[in-house]
């Protein structure tokens, strides 16, 4: 192999005796001093957050953290009631279900926004009203092409996500309120005029166009999102190793299974 060759990298690497990570001293420099949420940010932006978009981005975590008895959940329990001796196998089968229906909505509508940003221009004297008229356009659009507006409806909370409401007042508070969460609360505002329906704005899509205007990047708005729920599914392969559900679970599907003849 030749000396010649690297393999540079800006994240860390380490000596016999230190730890180098993002430029500091891993040991000497940020154990106890900092966060776990601001070394995440850190490591997928490549500079430190500032207050307010650490206090947001933190907010998002919590707010992606766990919903009950999702399918990633389910998947993460019935995996490990099938392989105890693997919890990491159990955490990534909860992980593998983040998609365009769970978590993945965090990132489809940051990136959906900000599509429609793009095509917007220079928003900054937007009032209200001009972010209503532009909103309008945008679902119209949507509903033109027979797609859906990412971030827009709930299985549950058809009523208001509570999450929602709240991630808007602390992204304001925290002065990180920017275009992406302009366009999805106005989004939330007009989009019944096009549909003909009121739909609530989700967490997942609120918390997707928080970390835009907070400044991460939108291809990792997923991984965001599953490092939330990480902490959620490790809360629940916890309860199950103490209160097993996994069992009841394949047992009722198992026994109540109905074998259809295949057709022809």
């Amino acid at each position: 192999m030749s000396e010649d060759r690297t393999y540079p990298t800006a994240i860390g690497t380490s000596t016999a005796e230190t730890i180098e990570l993002l430029g500091h001293d891993l040991a000497g420099e940020l154990l106890g001093q900092i966060s776990f949420g601001e070394l995440a940010y850190w490591l997928a932006t490549k500079r430190r957050p500032s207050a307010g978009q650490l206090r947001v981005f933190e907010a998002v975590l919590v707010s992606l953290a766990d919903h009950g008895y999702t399918p990633t959940a389910i998947a993460a329990r019935m995996t490990y009631y099938s392989a105890p001796d693997s919890i990491q196998g159990a955490i990534a089968a909860g992980l593998l279900g983040g998609g365009s229906r769970f978590l993945g909505v965090t990132e489809d509508t940051g990136r959906f926004l900000a599509e429609h940003l793009a095509g917007l221009g220079d928003t900054s004297g937007y009032d209200e009203a001009a972010w209503d008229e532009a909103a309008l356009g945008v679902v119209a659009a949507v509903k033109a092409d027979g797609g859906k507006v990412p971030g827009l409806g709930h299985p549950v909370h058809k009523q208001g996500d509570p999450r929602t409401p709240v991630m808007f007042s602390i992204a304001r508070e925290s002065g990180v309120f920017g275009p992406h969460l302009a366009l999805f609360e106005a989004i939330g505002r007009v989009h019944a005029e096009v549909l003909g329906r009121t739909l609530p704005l989700n967490g997942a899509g609120v918390a997707g166009a928080a970390l835009a205007d907070a400044g991460l990047p939108l291809r990792l708005l997923r991984g965001f999102a599953l490092l939330a729920r990480t902490a959620g599914l490790i809360g629940h392969l916890a309860e199950e190793q103490e209160s097993p559900v996994g069992p009841d679970i394949y047992m009722e599907v198992d026994r109540h299974a109905r074998y259809v003849p295949p057709e022809g």
